[in-house]
């Protein structure tokens, strides 16, 4: 029975060494007498019991690694507290397992120290405007060193930037001071526009006003031009009736007493005006009253 049991037992550990199962997204690292051999992808593998060994095991997913928080002084020499994430991911297990003793630490030591460098070049308020400038500039420099140790760096993240708290004071006020400037430059700037459309207002109005009053003035003197047309057109059909009517048979006879009665009226109402009567001094000059307006009716029939 115990040499049963030696062999089973010499069969399992046989068959444990020699069948393995590497996971999806596993990369694992074979050596041969202490000399690397291969790496293992997914699936059912073999290896030669107490010949070949899995060394290093490593994972293909991306992994995120938090960056420890650091103090990092600005262009502008202000302490600056910075906090990060770092996302890497290994992309050949050869150069993970020998390239470095230990990649995560070199690639969080290379990140702060990269980091810190960035930072340096900048003065505090850029820090914040140029974050993806700051993000990219540390992937870059990681992208690089890490080509070695069999690491691709995919993205760093700043989490937070925490300057002193004199100068967050400092950035308030200023930030305050600001929106104060802007709400007196918007309230100016809304009552310049108010006073702006007042005058245009007053402006189009005046010139309504002015052609509405321009208009009437026309319309008044073509009413006015056009009365006078009527009336001269009414004096000229006037007299050119009366004209014909001097050419008929008595005629002439019906506008000398005409006049005649004209000329008695006029003495009379001098008369009433002046409460004194007024008589001719000579009665031929009503003959020749008469006969003048006579000349003027035949020349103008």
């Amino acid at each position: 029975m115990e040499v049963v049991f030696i062999i089973v037992v010499i069969a399992l550990i046989f068959v444990a060494r020699t069948f393995k199962i590497v996971p999806q997204q596993s990369a694992w690292v074979v050596e041969r007498l202490g000399k690397y051999d291969r790496t293992l992808t997914p699936g059912l593998k073999f290896l030669i019991p107490f010949i070949e060994r899995v060394a290093y095991r490593h994972s293909l997913k991306e992994v995120p690694l938090d960056v420890p928080s650091q103090v990092c002084i600005t262009k502008d020499n202000t302490q600056l507290q910075v906090d990060g994430m770092l996302f890497f991911q290994v992309t050949d297990p050869m150069r993970a397992s020998y390239g470095s003793s230990d990649y995560i630490v070199a690639i969080t030591q290379l990140a702060q120290t990269t980091l810190r460098s960035v930072i340096g070049r900048m003065e505090l308020d850029k820090t914040f405007e140029e974050r993806d400038i700051i993000n990219a500039s540390v992937v870059a420099a990681l992208d690089e060193a890490a080509l070695n140790w069999g690491v691709k760096v995919l993205r760093y993240e700043i989490k937070d930037l925490t300057p002193p708290a004199e100068i967050l004071r400092a950035m308030q006020a200023q930030i305050t001071a600001e929106r104060e400037k802007r709400a007196v430059i918007a309230t100016s700037e809304g009552k310049r526009q108010e006073q702006i459309n007042l005058a245009t207002g007053e402006r189009e109005a005046n010139i309504a006003r002015s052609e509405g009053e321009k208009q009437a003035e026309i319309n008044k003197a073509e009413g006015e031009a056009a009365a006078i047309v009527a009336v001269a057109q009414a004096s000229a059909l006037a007299i050119r009736q009366i004209g014909d009517a001097i050419r008929t048979p008595g005629g002439e006879q019906a506008v000398q007493l005409k006049v005649a009665e004209k000329a008695v009226e006029a003495y009379a109402r001098l008369a009433k005006e002046n409460n004194a009567m007024i008589v001719p001094g000579n009665l031929t000059e009503v003959s020749a009253l008469i006969a003048s307006a006579m000349a003027v009716v035949k020349s103008t029939g």
